[in-house]
């Protein structure tokens, strides 16, 4: 006699139970919804160098395209420009060719270079300070407690109900964020053109499409990032708290909290011994300063952008209980243990990672500056028709066609003669030029010229199917000289 359950009798219960199961899926939440953080203002050494910086570079960012640069009557004088519709990157004394894009791989390479040491070093130094999410971020929160408030002050706020005074503090507080995100959306347009020519026409609607285009792109992303989304940047959409975990070890410095000394904690009352207790007195200031919403005491968290805020706040209720500061200090792993154990603590900056990273950064360097000091003024490159290869004449002669790119790079409209070595009899035309000047050719100052140049070859001096020919350009009045290979093809002698 068979055991197996009733197929028919089970059904009803199956499809019930997947019935329950969708209907529990639709009402579960695919995201948490974010809950505020609302930081509290510190004073401290760390966050003066915070406020330091922030000036520093939002002033670099939005000053900088204003600043003159003299490179000659034929050239922008903007100090930092990319100049697209010119085909060029100015960068103070440095100008960069499309052909020279190896110059913007090597810088990219040097900056992730230099991020990798300092990491290896410091940590997430680069979140805590330099990161423009960080550093937006910062001001729109200053902004916030302008209008609304320190932390416990925001927090009564938001529970309130609408109000005269809620309604005026919150529209002042994002039209001030608007104001911001439009300033950094519009000077981000003035690096690809010129900043004062840019701005007497973009109230106007003079300026080009593409400028209104990213200024609005900019404008949102800056009031929604550092508005909006703030910490949720950090931890769901920068990969860099993932991948700084390699770059790191075990003996790079990072904010941490000294458990040797802080535990056990708890409350603590005036006057009360220290005997037997932490410093840690538990009054969750770390937590409540952190713009990550963290308790840096659980130890190293992806959240954790190193901002060293903690530290100030820690340090100041320190010194109100009569306790050494550095509770929460710059250490390393390493050394935490060591305190445990009753070890003194061993720094080690120089260790295998960071001398490669250093290493490397200055090999890559020593290259950048060899090129950028010893490139030439003048570039050749010659492309020989492929379509159609060769051509016969009527008296059997061959005709080949090429087109020479000469690149001047300096900022003066200059004479090049040309050379043209080649099988015998060789004889040449430049398509549009004028034969009496031979085979001499102006270049405008800062350009690329193209010559359209056929080169014919009597069919007696025709030895092989493909015979060398070499292209030689010299400014006039120059030694400067560069030459360009290439072949002409016959389909071979008779």
């Amino acid at each position: 006699m068979s055991t197996a359950p009733n197929r028919e009798s089970a059904a009803p219960g199956i499809r019930q139970h997947r019935v329950e199961a969708v209907n529990d899926a639709s009402r579960r939440k695919l995201y948490k919804k974010r809950e505020p953080i609302y930081p509290q203002l510190v004073q401290g050494k760390f966050r003066l160098a915070k406020w330091v910086f922030l000036l520093l570079s939002l002033g670099a960012y939005y000053f900088i395209p204003f600043l003159r640069w003299d490179r000659g009557p034929s050239a922008p004088d903007q100090a930092v420009l990319i100049d697209f519709e010119g085909h060029r990157f100015y960068f103070f004394f440095i100008e960069i060719w499309p052909q020279e894009i190896y110059f913007v791989s090597g810088l990219l390479i040097m900056a992730a270079l230099a991020l990798f040491l300092v990491t290896a070093l410091f940590g997430r130094v680069w979140c805590g300070y330099a990161c423009p999410q960080t550093v937006w971020t910062d001001l729109f929160i200053a902004v916030e407690r302008m209008f609304e408030g320190d932390r416990n002050k925001r927090i009564k706020l938001d529970r309130a109900r609408w109000s005269f005074n809620k309604a005026w503090r919150k529209t002042g507080k994002h039209i001030v964020w608007l104001f911001i995100a439009a300033a950094t959306g519009g000077a981000w347009i003035l690096y690809f053109h010129d900043a004062y020519d840019t701005l007497s026409h973009f109230f106007t609607g003079g300026s080009p499409l593409s400028a209104y285009l990213f200024f609005g792109i900019l404008t949102f992303m800056t009031y929604t990032l550092a508005g909006t989304m703030r910490e949720q940047v950090c931890t769901y959409m920068c990969p860099w708290p993932r991948i700084q975990a390699a770059m790191t070890d075990r003996d790079a410095l990072n904010v941490a909290y000294r458990v040797d000394r802080g535990e056990p904690r708890g409350a603590h009352k005036k006057n009360d011994s220290w005997d037997g207790r932490g410093d840690c007195i538990d009054c969750k200031a770390c937590v409540v300063a952190c713009p990550m919403g963290i308790d840096i005491r659980n130890g190293s968290q992806l959240e954790c952008i190193q901002c060293a805020l903690c530290i100030d706040a820690c340090d100041d209720i320190m010194l109100k209980v009569d306790r050494p500061t550095g509770l929460i200090t710059y250490d390393t792993d390493v050394n935490i243990d060591r305190r445990i154990e009753g070890k003194k603590p061993v720094y080690r900056f120089l260790r295998p990672r960071v001398l490669v990273y250093a290493i490397s950064l200055v090999i890559v360097s020593s290259v950048m500056l060899f090129g950028l000091t010893s490139r030439a003024h003048l570039d050749v490159n010659v492309t020989r028709d492929r379509n159609p290869n060769f051509v016969t004449l009527s008296d059997g002669s061959v005709r080949n066609g090429y087109t020479l790119k000469v690149i001047n790079r300096t900022h003066d409209v200059l004479e090049y003669s040309i050379t043209i070595d080649g099988p015998d009899g060789l004889n040449w035309r430049i398509l549009g030029q004028n034969e009496a000047r031979g085979l001499i050719v102006d270049v405008p100052a800062g350009r690329t010229q193209d010559f359209r140049i056929f080169l014919t070859v009597p069919r007696s001096a025709i030895t092989a199917a493909n015979q060398p020919v070499t292209f030689t350009v010299s400014p006039q009045g120059s030694d400067e000289t560069l030459s360009a290979d290439t072949v002409f093809l016959s389909g071979g002698s008779r």
